[in-house]
């Protein structure tokens, strides 16, 4: 068997990181094992489905390299096709004609609240001729004896008695057909062999496997994913951050950051932490994925893209880091070799966004020094070492890192003081207090005149205030 799993969003909001994982997990069990994985857009919701919406999905899907074989497909397209396979149940008599009022439904369900029973459509219309001209929706008339029963490839064995599922709408009014109709007609007409999703439709599922089986279709293999869980012990929502995943990539996060951080929010493999994705791939399957909930923890992601990184080619980072450097009002051509401050600085950042800010000061001067550096750095005397220090770098002939730190030591031996009586008051002068690397490393890339100029603003600072 070709195994073939799906994606199935509604477009009714951005790509957040609970549909990314599940299209992770779904795409990984395809890729294991030779399969297929199919993008459909669940657009019924006419009134909250947005073209934004949609983009934002492919948008996100693409960032992440999670490629769909075939898709997508989109379920406003396929009405026709649904209304058919309506007309087929009720040719069964499998489905019936439902008139009952809002406020007949309401009566019946505060009724049987106030009698403790579980509230549910109480088949008034099951037996009656209804009007096909009367406005009615379509109900799927549910078998009321047996049990259906799901052998969950995540969750284990789960019964449900027939005698708890009352008889679902499938049509509406207006004519639109309902969720729990659709999907059940696009994963047979799709081929599709594993539903993997969110914990959150495990009580659907039986009424799908009723309706698959009424029509004589095969039923899938289902895998529920617990649910995300916020730093709060709440489910994940807009409060907890990010709302859309592409707001990861606008805070500098990587794609493989995130997608090693999602597979193992809810599926292990030993102690194993890092995983490439090939390895994702040659390691995934459902047997691994947690029962319990998982918790959201940025923290482990950041550290996770710190480590990506640290990894990834210069090269590659640089192309990545030069939009954030744009956000900051930078022109990175203006300035040391990209490719360079990378390697000097990602150690200290964890995002992009941060590279960038703590690399800024390579490519233009700063208004201000962070305070608490200045207050440590620019004490009594600062000023003549500062002085100092800049005679000898401003006369090298090569401005080279073994010529610069020469020059620091000249300074140092000439005035008679510990090294760091010179380096740490030169160091911020030249950074602003900003995370950088040995201190001749900074001034080599920083280069001579834009450290000379730094070197006389930080004097005429510590003098003006002294």
């Amino acid at each position: 068997m070709t195994i073939k799993t799906r994606f199935a969003p509604s477009p009714t909001g951005y790509l957040h990181v609970g549909g990314v994982r599940t299209a992770l997990f779904s795409w990984l069990l395809a890729r294991r094992h030779g399969g297929k994985f199919v993008l459909r857009i669940e657009d019924t919701d006419l009134e909250r489905s947005t073209q934004e919406s949609v983009n934002a999905i492919l948008e996100g899907l693409t960032w992440l390299g999670l490629e769909y074989d075939e898709g997508p497909f989109y379920q406003t397209h396929r009405f026709e096709r649904y209304n058919e396979v309506v007309g087929r149940l009720l040719d069964k008599k499998l489905a019936y004609r439902c008139d009952c009022s809002k406020h007949r439904l309401d009566s019946v369900r505060e009724q049987q609240m106030a009698s403790k029973q579980k509230p549910r459509y109480d088949g008034h219309c099951r037996n009656r001729d209804v009007s096909h001209d009367a406005p009615h929706v379509i109900r799927f008339r549910n078998p009321r004896d047996g049990e259906v029963v799901l052998d969950d490839l995540i969750r284990g064995r789960i019964v449900v008695a027939n005698s708890e599922l009352d008889d679902l709408v499938i049509r509406r009014t207006d004519g639109s057909p309902t969720y729990n109709l659709t999907v059940v007609v696009d994963d047979h007409d799709m081929a599709i062999t594993h539903v993997v999703r969110g914990d959150d439709h495990i009580n659907n599922t039986p009424r799908q496997i009723n309706l698959l089986r009424a029509l004589g279709w095969d039923v899938p293999h289902y895998a529920h994913v617990p649910m995300i869980l916020g730093d709060d012990g709440a489910r994940l929502s807009k409060r907890h951050g990010a709302v859309s995943v592409m707001q990861y990539l606008q805070e500098g996060y990587l794609p493989e950051a995130l997608l090693n951080y999602l597979v193992r929010l809810g599926w292990s493999h030993g102690d194993q932490e890092i995983f490439a994705l090939d390895e994702m791939i040659q390691l995934f399957d459902l047997d691994g994925v947690n029962r319990a909930p998982s918790t959201f923890n940025t923290e482990k992601l950041r550290w996770l893209n710190q480590h990506y990184l640290k990894e990834a080619d210069p090269a590659r980072i640089a192309h990545l880091l030069s939009s954030h450097l744009g956000d900051l009002g930078i022109d990175p051509a203006n300035g040391p070799g990209l490719s360079a401050v990378i390697e000097a600085q990602r150690e200290r950042a964890s995002t992009l966004v941060e590279l960038a800010q703590i690399s800024a000061f390579y490519y233009q001067d700063f208004d201000t020094i962070e305070e608490t550096a200045a207050k440590k750095a620019f004490k009594l005397g600062a000023d003549e070492a500062l002085n100092a220090v800049r005679v000898k770098l401003a006369a090298l002939t090569d401005w080279e890192r073994a010529e610069i730190h020469g020059a620091i030591q000249e300074a140092v031996d000439d005035l008679g003081v510990g090294f760091g009586k010179v380096a740490m008051p030169l160091r911020v002068a030249v950074t602003g207090g900003s995370p950088s690397p040995d201190l001749d490393l900074t001034l080599h890339l920083v280069g001579r005149a834009m450290t000379v100029r730094r070197i006389d603003r930080a004097i005429e600072r510590i003098r003006a205030v002294s």
